[in-house]
C-alpha cells in the first residue's frame, strides 16, 4: 500500500494548488478581457473596406493564439482543480493508475500530478 502523506505536507500542497488556481483563474479573466477587446477589434476591421488586409490577418491571428492560451490555461485550471480535490479526499500523492505514492519531488515539480513517472510515462 501506498504511503500517506503527512499533514503537514498534504496543508503544503493544498495551500500551494489553490494558490495556483488562484492564479489561473486571474490569468483566465484576463484572456478573456484581451478576447473581449480583439474580438471588438475583428468586428471593426471586419466592416473595412478591405478585410482580408495585413493588419486584419494579423489580428485574427493574435485572436487564435490568445484562444490557444486561453484554452491551455483552462486545461491547466482542470487538474489543479482534480489535484485539489484529491487533498480533501485524502488521495493526494497517489498514482491514480497503479496506487504507488508518487514522489515528493514529482508533486514538487507538478504538484497536480496524479500519476507517477512511470504511469504518466506509459500516456
Amino acid at each position: 500500500m501506498a504511503r500517506k502523506l503527512a499533514k503537514s505536507t498534504l496543508e503544503r500542497f493544498g495551500k500551494r494548488l489553490e494558490e495556483e488556481q488562484e492564479r489561473l483563474q486571474q490569468l483566465i479573466e484576463e484572456y478573456e478581457r484581451e478576447l473581449e477587446v480583439a474580438r471588438m477589434t475583428e468586428s471593426s476591421s471586419d466592416r473595412s473596406p478591405d478585410p482580408g488586409n495585413a493588419e486584419a490577418s494579423s489580428m485574427k491571428l493574435e485572436y487564435a493564439k490568445e484562444l490557444s492560451i486561453e484554452q491551455n490555461t483552462l486545461d491547466l485550471l482542470g487538474k489543479v482543480q482534480h489535484a485539489l480535490s484529491r487533498v480533501r479526499s485524502g488521495d493526494y500523492g497517489i498514482c491514480e493508475r497503479c496506487g504507488e505514492a508518487i514522489p515528493i519531488e514529482r508533486l514538487d515539480a507538478l504538484p497536480y500530478s496524479t500519476l507517477c513517472v512511470t504511469c504518466a510515462s506509459k500516456t
